[in-house]
């Protein structure tokens, strides 16, 4: 079954901006599906189209066979949102917050605490359940926005930027439940995220989006077989006198001298760098990209005119 299909969608702003020109994409049910593109490329329009809080302009739209022009209720009901913008009430207490959704869904109040107490305790939110949001880190609110957005049990999961922000630890625990749930609970999800490390340790497809366009649509590793290397700079828990000298990773020291910058080359990941930083002894404390490859795979497409070619081939 196809979880997503677009066809010929088109969003036109203020009847001279067209944020999409008629682009096709699908989604096979059960897929962990990444959707990337530069600021401004389009994702988040057509986002908000599929979960119905941007109009399209044309085309159609279709989730697990249900027509949003026709059945609007019964696509809603099917999607679980988790946009990139902390968009519930700060003076909520996080149980609330999880409890009164399920309400506006129709799940009655037993069910809805049942649940609540599941999703929060696998997000390890349960020991803040009477924290309100305000009270809440940043890696703690996009725990609480993935648990409010699964609390009604959509068999699409739609996540809009969710780990921005967030340091490496909760990052990578937040991987590894949206994997399970993936794979275990069958759940389809559609990511959108600038790291391109992140659409590799968690994707099967991908689709890139440019200026309205889906210039490139197949495998993850079809897209990397494209890059070169993603460079990032690492925070370390403490201070190190000079660089590691680590083959294939360059790694350099920066001002700071508790920070490092490293390339990581095609064909090697974050997780296998911070793995020989730590036989070493060299703990990370947190991580951040400094140019990427996804940035790199954007401006090599536009800037040599193969955007154009592949969105012809599409």
């Amino acid at each position: 079954m196809t979880a997503l299909r677009i066809k010929n969608l088109v969003k036109t702003y203020n009847k001279d901006t067209l944020a999409l020109k008629g682009i096709d994409l699908d989604v096979n049910a059960g897929d962990f599906f990444a959707l990337l593109g530069p600021n401004g490329a389009g994702k988040s329009t057509a986002i908000g189209i599929v979960s119905s809080l941007v109009n399209k302009t044309s085309g159609s739209v279709h989730v697990f066979g249900h027509d949003l022009d026709r059945d609007v209720v019964a696509v809603k009901a099917n999607i679980g949102l988790v946009p990139q913008e902390f968009n519930f009430n700060s003076f909520e207490t996080v149980l609330n917050t999880i409890t009164n959704v399920a309400g506006y869904n129709g799940i009655s109040r037993r069910t809805a605490k049942v649940r609540a107490e599941h999703y929060l305790k696998r997000l390890d939110l349960w020991d803040k359940r009477a924290a309100t949001g305000r009270q809440l880190s940043g890696g703690m609110k996009r725990r609480l926005m993935i648990a409010r957005a699964l609390v009604h049990e959509p068999k699409l999961l739609i996540l809009d930027e969710p780990t921005a922000g967030v340091d490496i630890e909760i990052r990578r625990s937040m991987w590894e439940y949206l994997t399970e749930i993936n794979t275990q609970n069958g759940i389809t999800i559609i990511l959108t995220t600038h790291y391109l490390e992140e659409a590799e340790a968690l994707c099967k497809n991908v689709a890139v989006i440019d200026r309205g366009e889906i210039i490139e649509n197949g495998s993850v590793a079809k897209l990397l077989s494209q890059s070169m290397q993603e460079t990032f700079v690492l925070t370390l828990y403490d201070d190190i006198g000079q660089a590691p000298q680590i083959a294939p990773f360059d790694f350099r020291l920066r001002d700071d001298a508790n920070e490092l910058e490293v390339d990581v080359p095609k064909g090697h990941s974050v997780t296998q760098m911070i793995e020989v930083l730590k036989d070493q002894g060299v703990v990370v404390g947190s991580i951040r990209t400094k140019s990427n490859r996804l940035e790199e795979f954007f401006i090599r497409l536009v800037s040599s005119g193969e955007a154009t070619k592949l969105a012809n081939q599409t």
